[in-house]
């Protein structure tokens, strides 16, 4: 009867020894949640301090952009700081149509011709493939400041300088290394047969890339649609050397115009409105993205053969 009454009385203490281990286990893992959301949060707050700043200082008056200490919440707010800016010296609302429509169509380029391209290195099988995809990765070695002298003097030859077609074409034929590559990797995470029982059905390859891979490389295919339609909204170097006509120039040379034809302390309210109106677009395409977004990089690189 004791040996009873001590087996009992012994598990009781290991079950609320257990009970115990099992509580502290969850305060320490909430306290541990709680810290870590005080961390992202600070850290999220101090990464949005900086554009906080560019949105207000576009709304303020002349002279009062970097009064002491800093006034977060502009009094008075002038709206019509953007539409002085759009309409203004510089044709701004020219830049943010000429950008728009070339960033479109390098877009559409560079998904197509990408796609294509890592279609073939991912599902053909074809002699000297894996050397050829080693020749494209290697491509991705040389700085850009390496192939702009020769690309410029092909594109004078052609008569293309002044002109979008040296900002669009090349989009058409390959659409970066980067983006075959990615691209690679997530068609090789597809089973393969559903090539087969397309081509049993009569399916050519390209109805496949078509009809197939396209449709199911939508995370991969909205990360690399991100990433490009960032590059072309900011680029710089290739519409300033490229285009010499103002009516004809993008966003990223027109707003280092602005910075040059702004002869005072009063125009910087101005330039942060312009520079509000160029990041708000490529914020509101990654809030809509981002599941995609952050989808295609997880997913790129499982498996496949």
């Amino acid at each position: 009867m004791t040996e009873t009454k001590q087996s009992i009385t012994g598990a009781r203490i290991s079950a609320g020894s257990l009970a115990l281990r099992i509580r502290s286990k969850r305060v320490r893992h909430a306290v541990f949640e709680s810290v870590m959301h005080v961390v992202l949060l600070s850290g999220g707050i101090t990464f949005l301090i900086p554009f906080f700043w560019l949105v207000s200082t576009s709304l303020k008056a002349p002279g009062k952009e970097f009064t002491f200490p800093p006034q977060w919440i502009p009094d008075p707010i002038v709206w019509s700081n953007y539409p002085n800016t759009l309409f203004g010296v510089l044709p701004f609302y020219i830049f943010f149509r000429n950008t728009i429509i070339i960033s479109l169509i390098s877009l559409l380029g560079v998904l197509l011709s990408s796609s294509l391209v890592a279609f073939g290195f991912a599902r053909i099988h074809f002699a000297g493939r894996d050397l050829l995809f080693v020749v494209l990765l290697a491509t991705m070695m040389l700085p850009d400041a390496v192939t702009l002298i020769p690309t410029f003097i092909l594109f004078r030859m052609l008569g293309w300088i002044d002109t979008w077609l040296p900002l669009t074409v090349p989009a058409f034929f390959g659409g970066g290394a980067f983006n075959i590559f990615l691209l690679r990797q997530f068609f090789r995470t597809i089973p393969y047969d559903l090539d087969e029982a397309a081509k049993m059905d009569g399916a050519s390859n390209f109805r496949i890339w078509w009809q197939i891979m396209l449709p199911l490389s939508k995370p991969v295919l909205a990360t690399i649609a991100v990433l490009n339609f960032m590059g072309d909204w900011n680029a710089f170097i290739r519409p300033l050397i490229y285009i010499t006509t103002l009516n004809k120039q993008m966003l990223g040379v027109g707003l280092a115009f602005f910075r040059g034809l702004s002869s005072g302390y009063s125009k910087w309210n101005l330039m942060m409105a312009a520079s509000t109106m160029m990041t708000i677009p490529i914020i509101v395409l990654f809030f809509f993205a981002q599941q995609y977004f952050v989808r295609g990089i997880v997913m790129t690189g499982m498996g496949g053969r």
